[in-house]
């Protein structure tokens, strides 16, 4: 059910830019990113901290987008945010004793620690390169190439990113049995 709730932003962004344009698509998007901040806290009585951040990066560029009417604003949201999680994950891997990707997946899954810095790292360069690679689609081609890039491009890249990961991992525990 959040899978689902955190996907209803992005559908409707899609759905509106189809039907109108990127500044009413912009405006929808910062309706239903603060909506769906809303239902977490209502459903889940909390509210992811990353939900937060992109409602206010989206209510920021989204705003710009609409009031300057110039739709490169929106489409920095995906290189912050990505590039944030990058640094984010750099950070954990030389500044911490356990890197992020392994405080959120130790309770589940049995890695050493050299292994869950190689995860760690990898996610760091993908996250990174999706990040670069958005504002080169961003710039270099056309406003529904980009749309339709940040739509089902990056989901295809998370899903066989998170598929390659999962690979790694049975892998790994596998090996040690």
């Amino acid at each position: 059910m959040q899978k689902i709730l955190n996907l209803l932003p992005i559908i409707t962004f899609f759905i509106f830019y189809k039907t109108y344009d990127i500044f009413i698509a912009s405006k929808f998007l910062i309706i239903m990113s603060g909506l769906t901040c809303a239902l977490h806290y209502i459903i889940y009585k909390k509210i992811d901290k990353i939900n937060v951040i992109s409602f206010i990066l989206i209510s920021i560029l989204g705003s710009l987008t609409i009031f300057f009417h110039n739709s490169q604003f929106i489409k920095w949201k995906v290189t912050i945010i990505y590039m944030f999680f990058s640094i984010i994950l750099l950070m954990s891997q030389f500044y911490e004793k356990k890197p992020i990707i392994q405080k959120f997946l130790e309770k589940n899954i049995k890695l050493s620690n050299i292994y869950w810095k190689k995860i760690n790292f990898f996610w760091a360069l993908f996250f990174l390169f999706c990040s670069i690679l958005n504002i080169y689609i961003a710039f270099y081609f056309s406003e529904e190439t980009w749309v339709n890039f940040k739509v089902f491009g990056l989901s295809i890249l998370m899903l066989f990113s998170i598929i390659a990961t999962s690979i790694y991992i049975n892998y790994k525990t596998l090996k040690k049995k």
